[in-house]
């Protein structure tokens, strides 16, 4: 069973990371208790609601194996690779994309989660590193951390576990989901069964449609670019 000691959660509020250019990914630890509701945790905020936040990314985890990787890509940036560098709400050792499953339902504290969603990283990312091909490599090495929609509000605190109580969906790792967005982009039979997980998120599943209707790979120039 996955069982996961949680010390803290992680939550910012918009500030300039350029010029002109606000954002809530520089996130701080949270004094606890913690409490989460439908869009989130308590306390955390978005700069952009058109593509951050609401129901279906209430709250964004991020797998701290990750840093260690990143160290030895850009070892330019080792300062900033430490858990929340990437705005993330929760971050933990054990759980990665090739591990947890879309529709997988977490219980943390009085709180129950389901994942909904990988991040799709945007150019945000290239602001707050301050270089420009960040969000394309973060997309390029899928590591890029999932959604959760909160399914029951509660309170957690630290000592509390991370605790997968249920997994509907075992043979659609993110890993899986990830590789049919971004690498094999014409697995039209996959996208097609993609598109009828109901536990995923539904923006999620129209972008499998689209692509099987039109028979065209979206344009990832402007979300990871600008």
């Amino acid at each position: 069973m996955v069982e996961l000691p949680i010390d803290t959660l992680y939550a910012g509020r918009p500030r300039e990371i350029a010029p002109g250019r606000k954002s809530a990914i520089c996130k701080e630890p949270l004094e606890p208790p913690w409490r989460i509701e439908v869009e989130g945790l308590v306390g955390d905020r978005q700069a952009d609601r058109r593509y951050h936040g609401g129901v279906e990314k209430a709250l964004h985890h991020y797998p701290r194996e990750h840093y260690d990787a990143w160290r030895a890509d850009v070892p330019e940036l080792a300062q900033e690779w430490r858990p929340a560098a990437f705005g993330e709400n929760i971050s933990t050792l054990g759980l990665t994309e090739d591990s947890v499953c879309v529709g997988d339902v977490f219980a943390l504290g009085g709180a129950r989660l389901q994942v909904s969603q990988g991040r799709q990283p945007c150019l945000t990312l290239n602001f707050r590193f301050g270089r420009r091909d960040m969000a394309r490599r973060t997309q390029e090495t899928m590591r890029c951390g999932w959604y959760y929609r909160v399914l029951e509000t509660g309170a957690a605190q630290p000592g509390d576990s991370l605790r997968l109580i249920e997994r509907p969906r075992a043979d659609w790792p993110l890993s899986r989901l990830f590789a049919l967005l971004h690498d094999r982009t014409q697995a039209y039979d996959e996208l097609s069964d993609m598109a009828a997980l109901p536990e995923l998120a539904e923006s999620w599943r129209a972008l499998a449609r689209r692509r099987i209707e039109s028979r065209k790979v979206e344009d990832w120039r402007r979300r990871l670019g600008g």
